[in-house]
C-alpha cells in the first residue's frame, strides 16, 4: 500500500509517517518507481506507536516495541526491552499519582480551613452590632 493509504488505515497523517521513517521508527521501502510501500507489518507497527502514545508514552519509548515487532514476536510488549520501559512508566505514574494525592490533601486543608474562615465571619456578622463581611477579593460588603 502507498503512504495515504497507510496513513488513512493508521489514523495519521502521511507527513507523521515521514516523521516517523525520518525517526527510523517505520521502514522506508520504495517501489520501482521511487513511491513508498507499505504492508500489514507496517500497520501493526504504527497501531502499537498510536496506542502506546494514547497511554502518554513519548514517541521514544515507543522504540522498544516497534523493535521487538520487527524482530518477530507477535506483539510488541513481550521482549526485554518493552518491559522495562513500562517498568519505569508505572514508576513515573506511581510518582505522579503520589504528588496528586499531597496536593489533593494540601487544596483539601486549605477548603476546610477557608470554610471554617466563612462561618466564623458568617457568625459574627450574625451576632448583633457585628461587623459587616467583606469580600477579599472585591471589597464589597456581601
Amino acid at each position: 500500500m502507498r503512504i495515504g493509504e497507510l496513513a488513512a488505515r493508521a489514523g495519521t497523517t502521511p507527513r507523521t509517517l515521514r516523521y516517523y521513517e525520518s525517526r527510523g521508527l517505520l521502514p522506508v521501502r520504495r517501489s520501482a518507481n521511487g513511491y513508498r510501500t507499505y504492508d500489514e507489518s507496517d500497520l501493526q507497527l504504527l497501531r502499537q506507536i498510536r496506542t502506546l502514545q494514547d497511554f502518554g508514552f513519548g514517541l521514544e519509548e515507543t522504540r522498544p516495541f516497534v523493535e521487538c515487532l520487527r524482530a518477530g514476536h507477535p506483539e510488541g510488549d513481550t521482549c526485554p526491552a518493552s518491559l522495562e520501559v513500562y517498568r519505569r512508566k508505572l514508576d513515573e505514574l506511581d510518582a505522579l499519582i503520589g504528588e496528586l494525592r499531597t496536593v489533593r490533601e494540601k487544596v483539601g486543608r486549605q477548603l476546610t480551613r477557608a470554610e471554617a474562615v466563612r462561618d466564623r465571619l458568617a457568625a459574627d456578622a450574625a451576632a448583633p452590632g457585628g461587623p459587616e463581611p467583606v469580600c477579599e477579593l472585591g471589597g464589597e460588603p456581601r
